[in-house]
């Protein structure tokens, strides 16, 4: 129909009750509803699914698809419906409206329907267009947003996980993932899925969002799906790409910070400690060490992690930032993990690694100055003076003999410091420096101690400021060349037969002062010669006699002996 014939009817008919226009040539079309968004208009040859009520000039209905509950599909212009709703269709946009006015001859004609039309009856259809397809349409694709870094696509055989929102092509929705609380999970390309979405999927990133439009033909045509999709029905699905994996994939790993030097790069057996923060694919943080203030310690490649994690740490370096993307086959697989990690889940790590080590290190030594000429050094028993920064391996500060007024002081060999300090202070000359690196089962162990964190490789830079030569172990008082001939009458400094406490402390106050002896060095000489005198106090009658001397010395006699 012309425009201008077509504008003339619309303005004669504003509903199908309105005066007898008189007999009519063509059909009258009032389009009282015209959706905003109008993308495609019913053409000939097209596929349509319909809903409309059927009444005469009187109101009287004669057919109705709602009393049906079920819509009308069928092709326009091919003769299979009568001329003047093939006419009337032509044009409609999804979700228009229209009253038609149907004139006999375009109808039912002379003839009628028996039982329900009469003959040269006018009929009034009022329609709502459903759905519109072309056996030659294609699937429509429209990206609503793309990340800015896509490494990976899907292809064909990986498996995806998502949400939708399916709704027909007027909007009715049938179905969502959103409302079970849980993404759809299957593979692609395998026949899990309908056609549509198969080919809709491909091409897609992680975090990406398509409205995937698809007929019939690419869903579930002429039979539709249960209550919800009726046959011959277009589908619309709002997709959101949780992420994707293929069974075949193994770990990948992103470099994003390397340190310039690395001397030691951590293998199966060692001991790891690291910070990170663990996310789904979509952003989804599910778990951070961070938020502990705790690292995760763990060995490597012995299985008490996640596959992905044993595979993703080795070469690791210290004070490394790497990403390792984990499959779920090398995750927590089909079942997840608690409420945190869905079934079928990459995993993204953002690792950075603290210190490693091996429970079969030793302690390592850098000398960074050594003094020349220098012939005496350091040795258990000796009493040494040093200075030290204590930190951890990534640099955090942990002590510092700096902060306080004084070196640090201790006895070597006495267990006055831990054992792998102790022995990076061995062997030391005056004035020299050194870097130690101190493995936990050296240092604090397990548990750490205050403000050392539990299994952490300690470093140590000292500089050996004091020493003084020791006392062999078991001794507190060496003399420096022979005792005197009559120890117990030089000590008996009254002659009255015994030696009291304040008389063994003035004898060996008086040697130290003539440099004839020394106590164990660092310690406090009041104690010292306090143990002393206890010591050769055989009776425990608060003095010594010439009997319980003489049997000490003959036991020192005996036990240097021994260690000659």
């Amino acid at each position: 129909m012309p425009l201008g014939s077509l504008l003339f009817l619309l303005s004669l008919l504003s509903s199908p009750g309105l005066g007898d226009p008189g007999p009519l040539e063509d059909v009258v079309i009032d389009r009282y509803y015209i959706p905003k968004v109008c993308q495609r208009e019913v053409q000939m040859g097209d596929f349509i699914r319909y809903h409309y009520n059927g009444t005469f000039k009187d109101g009287k209905k004669f057919d109705s698809s709602y009393d049906r509950g079920a819509t009308v599909a069928g092709v326009v212009g091919v003769g299979r419906l009568i001329t003047g709703m093939d006419r009337g269709l032509q044009g409609m946009c999804v979700n228009e409206r229209r009253h038609l006015i149907v004139p006999p001859h375009l109808g039912y004609g002379s003839i009628g329907v028996a039982g329900m039309i009469p003959p040269d009856a006018t009929l009034y259809f009022d329609v709502i267009m459903l759905d519109i397809w072309n056996k030659e349409d294609k699937l429509q694709i429209t990206t609503l947003y793309k990340p800015e870094h896509c490494n990976r696509t899907v292809e064909n055989s990986d498996f995806v996980r998502y949400h939708y929102n399916g709704t027909l092509l007027d909007g009715t929705h049938f179905d969502s993932s959103y409302s079970k609380d849980s993404t759809y999970d299957t593979y692609v390309g395998t026949g899990w899925l309908i056609k549509g979405m198969d080919q809709g999927l491909l091409g897609m990133c992680a975090g990406e969002k398509r409205r995937i439009i698809i007929p019939p033909f690419l869903a579930y045509g002429e039979k539709g799906y249960g209550t919800v999709i009726p046959p011959q029905a277009s589908l619309v699905f709002d997709v959101l790409l949780v992420d994707l994996h293929n069974p075949t994939d193994g770990i990948s790993l992103e470099h994003l910070e390397v340190p310039l030097t690395c001397k030691r790069k951590a293998v199966t057996g060692d001991f790891v400690r690291y910070h990170y923060n663990g996310t789904l694919m979509d952003g989804t943080l599910f778990d951070s060490s961070y938020s502990r203030n705790h690292t995760y310690d763990t060995y490597i490649g012995k299985g008490y992690i996640i596959p992905g994690m044993d595979q993703g740490l080795q070469g690791v370096c210290i004070g490394e930032k790497r990403r390792i993307i984990v499959p779920p086959h090398l995750g927590y697989g089909e079942n997840g993990a608690g409420n945190t990690i869905p079934s079928s889940a990459v995993l993204i790590f953002d690792v950075h690694i603290i210190d490693f080590h091996n429970p079969t290190d030793v302690v390592e030594i850098e000398t960074v100055y050594r003094p020349e000429g220098c012939n005496v050094t350091t040795r258990d028993r000796d009493f040494v003076r040093y200075h030290y920064n204590c930190t951890l391996l990534d640099g955090t500060k942990l002590f510092s003999s700096h902060d306080y007024e004084h070196p640090q002081e201790a006895t070597l060999g006495t267990s006055k410091v831990i054992d792998g300090l102790n022995t990076g202070l061995l062997d030391m000359c005056l004035g020299e420096k050194r870097v130690i690196i101190i493995p936990p089962h050296l240092g604090h162990g397990e548990n750490g101690a205050q403000g050392v964190p539990g299994s952490a490789v300690l470093r140590f830079e000292v500089e050996l400021l004091y020493m003084e030569e020791g006392v062999p172990e078991g001794y507190l008082f060496i003399w420096h060349g022979d005792p005197p001939t009559n120890l117990y009458e030089d000590m008996d400094l009254n002659k009255d037969g015994e030696i009291p406490p304040e008389e063994f402390s003035t004898f060996i106050k008086a040697q130290l002062a003539e440099g004839k002896g020394r106590l164990m060095p660092g310690s406090d000489p009041e104690t010292v010669i306090a143990d002393m005198f206890q010591n050769q106090d055989r009776n425990k009658d608060g003095k010594i006699t010439a009997e319980e001397l003489k049997l000490k010395s003959d036991e020192d006699q005996e036990r240097i002996h021994e260690e000659l």
